[in-house]
């Protein structure tokens, strides 16, 4: 009820600050382009691992669903997430991922059997295999060398399966363990996300309001910077602060979201945030004008 308010207060086809992930509302930021290029880099490449990480709310599930409207007819995907538990599970998850049966009490040796016929014939029709597993961090030592195993399947030159790993700055930490050192010499190729800077987060508030059907220009410059402020830059915490603001302005009638808006629900405690280290902004702002322009 609230967002038809605003959305007909502001002149919005759509809320533009919907906290689910949406590739058509995607900004392309410089970072989002770079990662996406090595999702598709890893796929084009058949690399037999790829990583992308990058902290909680900036944009990793969404662009694996870019990622996925992309992928041509020649490969097999399997989506994997919040994959969890000991040796012998991961296997089960995949089979899932892929549609292959897996019955209980069947043992290990048996669902590996039924997953590399899978991979095999896949290849024999023209097709390989590629596994995504989302929010990779809650994946073990164990279970992500069980993964690294996967991989023998490919020989020779055709790589038959290829897997695609994607998750929190904590997987970077976890493949870096020098008992992984395997596993990290068949990453082909890893990039991080970072969180926004000011002037990005500027243009992806710009670009989601116009997306909605606004002007880009609803919320002030100040109100902006204190966003930035408070979301250190995180895309979905910076949602969360405008989707609110917006309903703060319309309810008292306000053309613009202002700075005095945004101090306003954040002292009402509606945003719960880890805590971190002050935010500075160095020279930042110096290009803000630019970007509003």
């Amino acid at each position: 009820m609230c967002s038809s308010l605003y959305n007909d207060h502001f002149g919005f086809r759509e809320r533009p600050f919907s906290l689910a992930p949406d590739p058509k509302f995607l900004y392309w930021s410089k970072a989002h382009t770079r990662a996406l290029s090595v999702l598709n880099y890893g796929l084009v490449t058949r690399a037999p691992l790829t990583v992308v990480s990058g902290e909680v709310g900036t944009g990793k599930t969404t662009l694996v669903q870019e990622l996925l409207r992309s992928i041509g007819d020649d490969v097999t995907v399997g989506l994997i997430s919040n994959a969890r538990g000991d040796r012998g599970d991961l296997l089960r998850w995949v089979l899932s991922a892929l549609d292959i049966p897996a019955p209980e009490g069947v043992d290990y040796v048996t669902l590996f059997q039924r997953f590399q016929d899978f991979v095999l014939d896949e290849y024999a029709a023209g097709r390989h295999v590629a596994l995504i597993v989302d929010e990779a961090q809650n994946l073990g030592v164990e279970t992500l060398e069980e993964l690294r195993m996967l991989t023998n399947i490919n020989s020779g030159k055709d790589e038959l399966l290829q897997i695609i790993l994607v998750g929190q700055p904590e997987l970077r930490d976890l493949i870096r363990q020098p008992s992984l050192r395997q596993f990290a010499q068949r990453v082909t190729a890893s990039y991080h996300l970072e969180p926004m800077d000011l002037n990005t987060t500027l243009k992806y508030i710009m670009h989601r309001l116009r997306h909605a059907g606004g002007t880009g220009q609803e919320f002030t410059i100040e109100a902006i910077v204190r966003i930035f402020e408070e979301s250190e830059g995180i895309p979905r915490v910076v949602n969360k602060l405008c989707d609110l603001a917006l309903v703060y302005a319309s309810s008292g009638e306000e053309e613009k979201v202002d700075v005095a808006i945004i101090e306003e629900l954040i002292n009402d405690g509606l945003i719960l945030k880890p805590f971190r280290s002050p935010l500075l902004l160095t020279n930042q702002l110096k290009d803000i004008g630019k970007a509003a322009e």
